[in-house]
């Protein structure tokens, strides 16, 4: 049973299918440029404004983004999702495991998303959303094939699902 299951009463759990490894590259660019533009002011703030403290802000802006960027491919590797009998359940986080479960018959959209480096590297996002807000789930990394075929096995079960309500 995989680690994240535990503690879970799951009857129909099958294995927990994975997000791309080449989802860290996403990640680890958005975190890079991220830290280069905090750095960019806080450097910007030092020069202009001759502020002393500007220079340990740039410090720890530093040293968080290198930590993040360290810890990136053990966030990509805890997500995951399982295509379950009556639902799809998500998860993600390391220290803060989260795990949501979505009913097929209570999805009203499913929509793929691709941006300019996921694109590059062939890879999308599944965003779906439900009547109620914070269930919204997206998987990201995904293979470009992967998530239209389950965006299209999505559809097709949340049709099936709500005709018989």
């Amino acid at each position: 049973m995989p680690e994240a299951a535990v503690g879970l009463d799951l009857p129909d759990v099958e294995e927990w299918k994975r997000v791309s490894p080449r989802y860290v590259v996403v990640e680890t660019v958005g975190t890079i440029v991220f830290g280069l533009v905090f750095t960019a002011m806080a450097a910007a703030v030092w020069l202009l404004l001759d502020v002393q403290w500007a220079l340990y802000v740039i410090g720890a802006i530093v040293l968080i983004t290198g930590a993040s960027v360290a810890f990136e491919p053990r966030r990509v590797r805890a997500i995951g999702y399982q295509l379950r009998r009556d639902d799809l359940l998500f998860r993600r986080g390391i220290m803060f495991t989260r795990f949501v479960s979505v009913p097929y018959g209570r999805m009203q959209l499913v929509d793929i998303t691709r941006g300019p480096i996921a694109r590059w590297l062939g890879l999308a996002d599944l965003k779906f959303v439900t009547a109620a807000a914070s269930s919204g789930v997206l998987i990201p990394g995904l293979a470009e094939a992967d998530a239209e075929s389950l965006r299209d096995r999505l559809v097709e079960l949340a049709e099936s699902r709500r005709a018989g309500l």
